[in-house]
């Protein structure tokens, strides 16, 4: 079975990933079409809120009351955008997950493997619970309470008047269809990502596995060498790759936990919605942050665990190789946000923090403006 399967299956339902399965070229440009479609269908959805902030809003209470959506639309589309962009490198990081040095060998390394992957399709379907169960609890709060009155479920700028019944329906369930659809590209890029990360622990774990039998099988040492600057190099690709969508994730979820931190101390109204959009966020940024420190946690302990081999009853050669991952291991692996900021716990409360202050800033600014007035 391909790594990360089930994340790739939420992949090709968001049109960022052809199935394999579809080999011929029909249904490859079927699959086409289907992607230009959801792209259009967020793409339309997020212009509408932007150009309704820009032409429309008139005083700082109707601009927060769209602006936190409007940043998580603008966030999925960047997510499409950059999901469709690295499919070749994708299926890269997936195909050297899957062949020697880090297929595993062995029922140990198997089990290992096999831990892993249930780690990570578990966050996976729990996050995606949570996403579109606060989009769902949205939905059905419209259907009895905006729809009922004829108004859309989020403020929006048309070219054109939607008062007649055929357009009103076709515009508030394209609102809803984008909202859906919206965060479940928030999964699938998410929980890609943090895939990779897990990924990386679960290698390093298996070459922590590998190193104990070196005494017993000092052959397998230069297999160790070339997993452990693969995993580097890998990890380094990941960053890499994903450097802008992880760093416009940390700006975007500092912005809308102090706005929705705001929204709360301004309407009773939507209490139990915006506590489950801030709760998506946080865990987002958690996610990223958690995992990341578990991969610098684990290549720190990686060279740790090296000492405890018994260097004296090893061949001067053994011992260079030793010395070799010893060397490139000195420096952690460790991802982070635009190369600055590291992805650990540390930057997550730093985030909450950094949002905080915001937002007594923005409460300060309301209080002086109610008392100008």
């Amino acid at each position: 079975m391909r790594v990360l399967d089930y994340t790739l299956k939420i992949l090709t339902i968001c049109g960022c990933w052809t199935p394999d399965s579809w080999t011929s070229s029909y249904r490859r440009l079927l699959y086409h079409v289907y992607a230009i479609f959801i792209l259009a269908l967020i793409s339309t959805f997020t212009l509408s809120q932007f150009l309704d902030l820009i032409l429309i809003v008139e005083n700082p209470d109707d601009f927060t009351d769209n602006f936190y959506m409007l940043l998580a639309m603008i966030v999925s589309c960047f997510k499409m955008f950059s999901l469709l962009v690295n499919r070749s490198n994708i299926a890269i990081l997936t195909d050297i997950l899957m062949n020697i040095p880090c297929k595993p060998i062995g029922p140990d390394e198997v089990e290992i493997r096999q831990k892993f992957d249930r780690l990570i399709e578990m966050n996976t379907l729990h996050y995606a619970i949570l996403v579109e169960f606060s989009s769902l609890y949205s939905v059905v709060q419209s259907l009895f309470t905006d729809y009922r009155e004829g108004k859309l479920t989020y403020r929006a700028w048309l070219p054109f008047d939607y008062s007649s019944a055929v357009l009103f329906h076709f515009m508030y369930f394209h609102q809803l269809i984008a909202l859906l659809v919206g965060a479940l590209l928030h999964v699938a890029c998410d929980s890609l990502i943090c895939g990779l990360i897990l990924h990386i622990c679960c290698q390093l774990e298996i070459l922590n596995s590998r190193l104990k039998r070196v005494i017993r099988n000092p052959k397998i040492l230069r297999g160790c060498v070339v997993q452990h600057n693969l995993m580097i190099k890998f990890a380094f690709m990941v960053n890499k790759k994903f450097r802008f969508t992880i760093t416009f994730q940390f700006i975007v979820s500092t912005l809308v936990v102090c706005i929705t931190l705001y929204q709360l101390t301004k309407t009773n109204a939507k209490v139990i919605q915006l506590g489950l959009y801030m709760s998506c966020m946080l865990t987002q940024i958690f996610l990223y942050c958690w995992y990341g420190n578990e991969v610098k946690l684990k290549s720190m302990q990686l060279i740790n665990n090296l000492f405890e081999i018994e260097w004296l009853s090893l061949r001067e050669d053994i011992k260079k190789d030793l010395l070799t991952i010893t060397r490139c291991g000195t420096v952690p692996i460790e991802f982070t946000s635009a190369y600055i900021f590291p992805m650990n716990l540390e930057s997550f409360v730093g985030l909450l923090k950094t949002s905080y202050s915001t937002y007594n800033i923005l409460q300060q600014m309301r209080d002086e403006s109610v008392e100008g007035k």
